[in-house]
Formats: structure tokens, C-alpha cells, sequence
């Protein structure tokens, strides 16, 4: 119970996995379904407190719907939105190894969660400080649904407090990742190579190209012979 609410949980620190919370999506099964904003929440088996409020939040939410959607009848098989991260998914195949000694819950909302940071609640994080792998505590609320003569236990999301950062789930790396190590030679001076304002010398098959040099015109000659000197008043060749 949270907030004198029997169907809402306040969790400890959990680890987000399918981050959904910077925009809607629809579900991935269901095109036409209404675009969500969704979250999966990895929460430690360790944490005891925390699973045994979400066991009486799911009861609260069962007896609710019992009453107001189930005609009094509850499902002989209800099914519920937490599941065992060291077991299987429904379609059989196991759960990924982030999920390994957690219990994993997905919850989804219409509506934009709030997601800040537990050392400004009242500001809201960027889009890019928001993704797979952080760390945060979450609210979240159970109900019951009927769908389709599908009677069970949904998991409604509510809004979000980051508390640490954590190893991306998204696959790829940070820049400070890729480049750990790298750092600028301060004895190369601060122009990069691809700055340096001198032409290249261009590589033939033969080896390295001799050095360009500027077009010189032909000296003009005179019945076969070169000239002695230049005129010092015309400037023209003199070959007397």
C-alpha cells in the first residue's frame, strides 16, 4: 500500500529495462492499439518488503474486480503481471541475463509519467538522461481487467525517480566509453592533422611524386643560339 491506496507500490531501486517514457508506442503485437508509455522494472528478489507489497496490491486488485468486472467470480487461473526473471517468458524462451535474481514487471500508461532525478524532484530529466539500464524507484499501480472475455491483472505506471546511472541495455556505448584513454597529446600542439594547412605530396606506384613546381616559359633563342644577356633599358633578350 501507498498513499492509503491498496493497489499502488512504491518500489525500492530497481533497474529499467525497455524504456518507453520519453514518447507513446504502440504495442509491438497490436498496431492499431493505443500508443503507451511503458517500462519494465527489474526489482532485486532480495528486496523482500517491496514483493510483498505488490502480492497484497495484486489481492486488493483482484477483490476489486471481482466485485465491479468479474461478476463475483474470480479466475480460476488469474493471470498477473509479475514474472520470474530466473524462469521462462510465455512464448518459452528465457529471459534475458540483466533479469537474472529479479522479478519482472512491465506497466504502461496513457498518459506522460513524470521522470526526475532523486536530487531535484521538482525538474524534470532531459530525454537523453533517460534510458535501458538506469536505476530508479517507480510508482506503480495493479488492476483488473476483462478484455475480450479475458479476465487478469494489469500493472499501471505512474511516475519515475531516477537515483544513479547504470550500464546501458540498449547495446551500444557511450562516447566516453569508445574513446576511454584518448586524449589529446599536448606536445602535438592543439591543430590536428587534418588542419595543417601545407598540401599533401601526392604517392605514385613508383614511390612519393617529386614536389610541384610553377610553369617557367622557354628561352627564346636566335638563329639556333641562346642570348648572351638582357637589355638593361628594354628588358628584351640581347644576343648581339
Amino acid at each position: 500500500m501507498y498513499n492509503n491506496v491498496p493497489t499502488k507500490v512504491l518500489t525500492g531501486e530497481v533497474r529499467l529495462s525497455y524504456v518507453n517514457l520519453v514518447a507513446p508506442r504502440v504495442n509491438g503485437n497490436d498496431p492499431s492499439s493505443t500508443p503507451k508509455y511503458s517500462v519494465t522494472l527489474l526489482i532485486p528478489k532480495s528486496d523482500l518488503p517491496v514483493k510483498q507489497n505488490i502480492d497484497a496490491s495484486i489481492e486488493a486488485a483482484a477483490a476489486e474486480a471481482q466485485g465491479k468486472l468479474w461478476n463475483g467470480v474470480r479466475p480460476p487461473v488469474m493471470p498477473i503481471p509479475i514474472h520470474d526473471g530466473d524462469g521462462v517468458r510465455e512464448n518459452g524462451t528465457p529471459y534475458g541475463p540483466e533479469c537474472k535474481g529479479c522479478w519482472v514487471i512491465t506497466a504502461s500508461t496513457k498518459q506522460k509519467p513524470q521522470v526526475i532525478h532523486q536530487s531535484d524532484v521538482n525538474t524534470e530529466l532531459l530525454p537523453q538522461d533517460i534510458y535501458s539500464g538506469m536505476y530508479a524507484r517507480v510508482t506503480i499501480n495493479f488492476f483488473g481487467y476483462n478484455r475480450a472475455g479475458k479476465k487478469g491483472i494489469g500493472c499501471g505506471l505512474g511516475n519515475v525517480m531516477k537515483t544513479r546511472d547504470g550500464e546501458s541495455l540498449a547495446g551500444g556505448a557511450s562516447a566516453a566509453a569508445d574513446f576511454a584513454g584518448i586524449a589529446a597529446d599536448p606536445s602535438q600542439g592543439t591543430t590536428p592533422p587534418w588542419n595543417d594547412t601545407t598540401p599533401p605530396v601526392p604517392s605514385t606506384a613508383y614511390g612519393t611524386a617529386p614536389a610541384a613546381r610553377s610553369y617557367q616559359p622557354p628561352t627564346p633563342v636566335q638563329n639556333g643560339f641562346p642570348p648572351v644577356s638582357v637589355h638593361p633599358l628594354t628588358g628584351q633578350p640581347y644576343y648581339g
